[in-house]
């Protein structure tokens, strides 16, 4: 889901020449303006391999994997099983909106009675990160105890006093100030109850004292003075000497422990620091951030490749996103693509060329050609360039380029509300029952009935298909245009093939869309979970059934093309005419341009829905009692918790009553990841699980509130507690809050796009690919120069370039623009290096670990 965005300013007319646009500011303006910076992270888990087995006779385990924003979990795989080396083929995607240290991923062992086991972790540094990128690499697993689970920092303070004693001789004393501490670790999903022990450890030294526990909050204000004297009057020739012996000063250092108070079980070490006492040696102060560190246990040794190993697939970004002015070269020149002839010299196409992974290009460009309604138009003119290379009408649009990759886009982005409107309630009846649909002989259990297994399966399968074809009025415009330029151009290429103009459509509806929703719901947000292993296999029944029914009514084929015995004869049950039928009227209806989104919908749209905390109404205590856990759920019309899912709504808040969706300030109650909805009557206080599912809810309510009348302009960051609000103590409830709201953006429940973050990631992906540019560059030369015939594969053999002249104009426009770009950029990485110093909260120490 794209950050949200303050309104773009529209786009340069697309008559403008493409090194022109809106006006660009002053060199050096963005310093007094604000630049995003936004992260994000994609990927694959894909497997596991060797892990520990079980000592007993049964040595195989239950295994799930999760991704953690240093201790803190945002995503969880589905359980895979009885294995030692779990496939799990997972793909993610979400926006990161906060500050981290570690990217991590745990293995655990699903455990039904106790705790989960933990198997084994990969940590990786943010700053590692870039060297993973686009990759698919095995990590070995690391082992997981407390010591390996630092996270945060210390903000300390050092000085050196000059004491006189009662005999008139001088001596020196440290005074340690432990100020607080930033981003500890959650404790079993909770905020810590953090201590901190603060040492003067030497040779034959080891003088420890200790401050007050912090009660639950991950960011402790200490604010605690600690004395310790550091030499003896001796030490000195001259009284007004003031600096630490040199025997002495190399010897001593400030150790600083950060601990988790566990009242009746043991304390958990959090992290430590150590700064040795001689950073005093030129100055009698010192302050500074530090970064908590792990001890290494006496260095013993571990045998980490035990543990098995897990293969990633890992992209992270982070885009620094300029004022709009900034990018409207770059838009304009992008938007133009459509009307490039031919389409692959146009910029859009050209950046699809040239990037390692066609995704990283496919995700912003289809975003922003859809903000600017021109996606059609290129999609169209990429996918009659795959076709002029589809020699087989059976093979149509099958394979994995950039129009198919561009569609497949497309429908997750416009598509979401038409998925839930036709298939979550059946999903939902499928995920809940848990009727046997298993008719595989070999994977049959015993008791069950094959045919009865059939039965429920052919049930559940017409029952799906008979809503899919019946759905044709909600399916979203941009999709029914879409389908009638790819039946339109598949009939021209194949004019003598009465089926193509139909395998075109189905090809995406069926195969890429419907039957890829039905096998994961989870990853369309059509269930909260991962469904368990059973209802797995049943979806991906279903789904094999659905995409053979939709293919093969498409191409009105005689015979299945399953590989599997049982699933042919169980196909045998849908060979009939009247899904010819149905498959032919659907695709017609979705195809025509006749065909468009029903402009209301009879039910409201499901939006998201999912379990979090939420504090009681109407009370003033404050306690963990105080939070009940809810279930959650957000459609177009309003948002209502629950005590379970499926059960009647305890409250329901209109979404038209809504008057704002912000942040809490942790502090309030002393919970991370808190959000408020204000609305008519008392704000309702909730706690996601994580911060991505916070910054998720926050989006989508504001975004289906966003044109609410009587909107708030300012609101309280902090609650109303004891008679004031914690933020400006003003003492009324009533009282007008003290902080702007959060700027809107566009509202467009469907395509909420943030078009400069969009722009942003183009922009560093041809800077990430300008090697390749100028080989495309110096291949339009050639070509230009030499057109004869190619004896042997050169540098330029993998590029697609059909005109060299006018493809060799977009790159030195592409490269003007982004050579433009570069300067606010380099301008704002200069000035964002300098202004946090090494020592600062945003840069802190590193100091050595044990």
């Amino acid at each position: 889901m794209a950050a949200a965005a303050a309104p773009a300013a529209a786009a340069a007319s697309s008559e403008a020449p493409a090194t022109s646009g809106t006006a660009e500011p002053e060199a050096g303006d963005e310093d007094s303006r604000e630049v995003r910076v936004l992260q994000s992270l994609r990927g694959k888990i894909c497997e596991a391999k060797n892990l520990l087995p079980y000592l007993g006779p049964n040595k195989m385990r239950d295994c799930f994997c999760t991704i953690n924003l240093d201790q803190e979990e945002v995503y969880r795989t589905q359980v895979v099983e009885k294995s030692l080396s779990p496939f799990f083929s997972e793909e993610f995607y979400f926006e990161i909106p906060r500050t981290f240290q570690y990217l991590s991923f745990y293995v655990y062992d699903k455990n039904v009675l106790q705790r989960d086991l933990r198997i084994g972790k990969v940590a990786i540094k943010k700053e590692d990160l870039c060297n993973h990128s686009g990759k698919e690499t095995w990590f070995l697993l690391q082992p997981v105890d407390s010591n390996s689970e630092v996270q945060g920092k210390v903000h300390l303070e050092l000085k050196l006093n000059e004491l006189i004693t009662e005999n008139g001789t001088v001596c020196q004393q440290l005074v340690v100030h432990i100020v607080s501490c930033h981003g500890l670790p959650l404790i079993n999903g909770q905020s810590c109850d953090p201590y901190a022990t603060v040492s003067l450890v030497g040779p034959s030294r080891n003088d420890q004292k200790k401050t007050k526990v912090k009660k639950k909050t991950s960011n402790p204000q200490f604010n605690e003075i600690f004395y310790f004297e550091v030499t003896r009057s001796s030490s000195y020739t001259r009284k007004s000497q003031f600096q630490v012996e040199e025997e002495d000063i190399e010897k001593l250092e400030i150790r600083i422990d950060l601990w988790n108070n566990g009242n009746l079980v043991q304390d958990i070490f959090l992290g430590e620091i150590k700064v040795p006492v001689n950073v005093l040696r030129n100055d009698s102060s010192h302050q500074a951030w530090y970064l908590l560190q792990p001890r290494d246990n006496g260095n013993k040794s571990s045998k980490t490749d035990d543990l098995g190993s897990l293969r990633l697939n890992i992209c992270y970004t982070e885009d620094y996103v300029l004022p709009s002015e900034y990018y409207g070269p770059l838009k304009t020149l992008l938007l133009k693509s459509p009307d490039v002839q031919p389409i692959s010299a146009s910029a859009a196409y050209i950046l699809g060329e040239i990037c390692r992974d066609k995704n990283d290009a496919v995700l912003p460009l289809v975003r922003l050609l859809l903000h600017h309604d021109k996606l059609v138009p290129f999609a169209t003119a990429v996918a009659e360039l795959d076709l002029k290379d589809t020699q087989d009408a059976n093979t149509i649009f099958r394979g994995n380029s950039l129009a198919t990759r561009c569609l497949d886009e497309m429908m997750k982005i416009v598509g979401g509300h038409y998925l839930k409107v036709t298939l979550k309630p059946i999903l939902d009846e499928i995920c809940e029952s848990s009727k046997s649909c298993e008719i595989d002989p070999i994977k049959l259990k015993e008791g069950d009935n094959v045919e009865n297994n059939k039965e429920n399966l052919r049930y559940y399968v017409d029952k799906l298909f008979s809503t899919i074809v019946k759905s044709s009025m909600s399916c979203p415009t941009v999709m029914c245009d879409t389908f009638y330029s790819l039946r339109q151009m598949a009939t021209q290429r194949f004019p003598n093939d009465p089926h193509v103009q139909y395998s075109a459509v189905s090809s995406f509806v069926f195969l890429r869309f419907f039957a890829v929703a039905v096998v994961s719901p989870h990853t369309f947000h059509l269930r909260p979970h991962h469904p368990d292993a059973q209802t797995i296999r049943t979806l991906t029944l279903i789904s094999k059934t659905i995409q053979t029914l939709g293919s093969w009514g498409s191409l009105s084929k005689s015979k299945s093309s399953f590989k599997e015995t049982f699933m042919c004869e169980f196909f045998k049950m849908f060979q009939e005419e009247r899904y010819i039928i149905a498959v032919k009227k659907f695709l017609d209806e979705i195809s025509s341009t006749e065909t468009k989104e029903s402009s209301g919908t009879s039910e409201p749209v499901h939006l998201k829905e999912g379990e979090m905390y939420k504090r009681a109404q109407g009370r003033t205590r404050i306690g963990k009692k105080n939070f009940k856990k809810r279930w959650f759920c957000l459609t177009s019309r309003e948002l209502t918790y629950h005590k379970q899912p499926g059960k009647d709504a305890i409250y329901t808040i209109p979404v038209k009553n809504i008057l704002a969706v912000e942040k809490l300030e942790e502090s309030s109650f002393n919970k991370k990841n808190m959000f408020q909805v204000i609305h008519m009557e008392k704000p309702l206080y909730v706690q996601a699980n994580n911060c991505v599912e916070a910054n998720e809810w926050i989006d989508v309510l504001c975004r289906v509130s966003r044109c609410n009348q009587n909107r708030l302009s300012f609101y309280h960051p902090s609650a109303y507690l004891n008679g004031n609000w914690l933020c400006c103590l003003e003492t009324s409830e009533n009282a007008l809050g003290c902080k702007p709201c959060t700027a809107g953006v566009p509202a467009d429940i469907q395509i909420d796009i943030d078009e400069d973050r969009e722009t942003e990631r183009i922009y560093s992906l041809f800077t990430l690919s300008l090697l390749k540019l100028q080989k495309m560059e110096e291949a339009c030369g050639t070509i230009a120069v030499y057109q004869g015939p190619q004896k042997e594969p050169d540098d330029y053999s993998n590029f697609v370039i059909e005109d060299s002249v006018t493809t060799f104009k977009t790159i030195k426009q592409i490269k003007s623009i982004i050579e433009k770009l570069d300067e606010p950029h380099e301008k704002y990485r200069k000035k964002r290096s300098t202004s946090a110093k090494y020592g600062s909260k945003e840069n802190p120490i590193v100091g050595k670990t044990s």
